[in-house]
């Protein structure tokens, strides 16, 4: 019986074709194929003035879009517990600590009135999260930077092609960073990238990126290389290879088939899960969501049960994730009352969820799970 995975990329011709001129074009660097990239990016997410920029991962993104947002030794950032540990890893970097923050019950998501709670004088910035398929309060997040007088890093990793009362998710966030990762919902083997809101913000992440090299990212565009420039920052190796930027192209273009295949999985699988006694489903319809991931909450004391069964069935199934005060490396932080937290990171389980999904595997997956649950009763 062949094993359904948790993740499985929508590579076809397109993307084989595409990646193969790129190789024999050559030039492998950062390049023509990543300006067009941050073109398609731009044109997609409805961005307007914003800028794009792109950059090698979703944690690139970060630590830089927290170095933009002026993060730096001595700061705090406010974060979900219930986060990837990509997010923690990116604040450490600039020498800031992260806060531990709860998420809301209903969209585990951060939990702004919380987060009001742990604001002091040497709060930053705040980093909210969109989870696998259901979208933060981005207007109350917007009143909480006002507030506050704090940034904002909207980690919209999760939610490529959603939208937000019309409005695209990259098109109206304070900095906003996507991730295209292996397993996200479009892939460019790996990157990420950053829409900020200023031009001054762009040249810098243009130098950072290319370890703080002043080169003309136009001409770069180009093929070419300038061979004198100037360096008046830090950078980092964190741009994009044309490789990667080429199949991104390839990807964004298949859009519209990826969000509705995997928008109707998570409907077929809300429908079937909703009465399945000791399941409890996301509460969203999917409106203009494109889904990265869809999840269920089990009993803690019978989600490693759930998780064998459905191994043994063939079924693969994740955790996403671990809260961060959880590990070693951050249990020293500052945090806050984290009630909630503490019983998602016990429950949560993710299922497969592929672009193109046939119903077939989807019924298996259902199926299974309500095999395992009628035979508790």
């Amino acid at each position: 019986m062949e094993s359904i995975p948790v993740f499985k990329p929508l590579i076809g011709p397109k993307e084989i074709e595409a990646s193969t001129k790129s190789l024999e074009m050559g030039w492998l660097g950062m390049g023509k194929s990543v300006g067009e990239f941050e073109t398609a990016l731009h044109n997609y997410l409805e961005v307007g003035d914003r800028h794009v920029v792109a950059v090698g991962t979703g944690h690139a993104a970060l630590h830089l879009g927290l170095l933009i947002a002026g993060v730096g030794p001595g700061d705090e950032v406010i974060t979900p517990s219930f986060n990837n540990i990509a997010d923690f890893q990116a604040i450490l970097a600039t020498g800031a600590s992260p806060v531990f923050c709860d998420i809301c019950e209903d969209s585990l998501c951060i939990d702004l009135n919380k987060a009001a709670e742990l604001v002091t004088d040497r709060t930053k910035a705040i980093i909210v999260m969109d989870y696998d398929c259901v979208l933060c309060d981005h207007d109350a997040v917007e009143k909480f930077s006002e507030r506050h007088q704090v940034r904002v890093i909207h980690d919209a990793a999760h939610a490529f092609g959603s939208r937000y009362k019309g409005k695209m998710i990259g098109s109206f966030s304070d900095i906003c960073m996507f991730s295209f990762d292996p397993v996200k919902t479009i892939t460019c083997i790996d990157g990420g990238a950053l829409v900020v809101k200023t031009e001054a913000e762009k040249v810098a992440l243009h130098e950072m990126r290319l370890i703080g090299m002043g080169q003309p990212s136009e001409t770069m565009y180009q093929n070419k290389r300038a061979w004198t420039y100037g360096v008046t920052r830090l950078g980092f190796r964190y741009h994009m290879a044309n490789l990667h930027a080429a199949i991104g192209i390839a990807q964004i273009a298949r859009m519209q088939e990826i969000s509705k295949t995997r928008r109707d999985s998570c409907l077929s699988y809300n429908r079937a899960l909703e009465s399945c006694s000791g399941v409890r489903t996301p509460k969203t319809d999917f409106k203009d969501i494109t889904p990265f991931l869809y999840y269920i909450r089990v009993d803690k004391d019978l989600r490693d049960d759930l998780r064998a069964f459905l191994s043994d069935n063939g079924v693969d199934t994740g955790i996403h994730w671990q809260p961060g005060h959880w590990f070693d490396l951050f249990k020293d932080c500052r945090k806050g009352n984290l009630d909630i937290t503490e019983v998602v990171g016990r429950e949560v389980l993710s299922l497969p969820l592929h672009s193109e999904m046939n119903s077939e595997d989807l019924l298996r997956v259902t199926r299974t799970i309500k095999q395992f649950f009628d035979s508790k009763k």
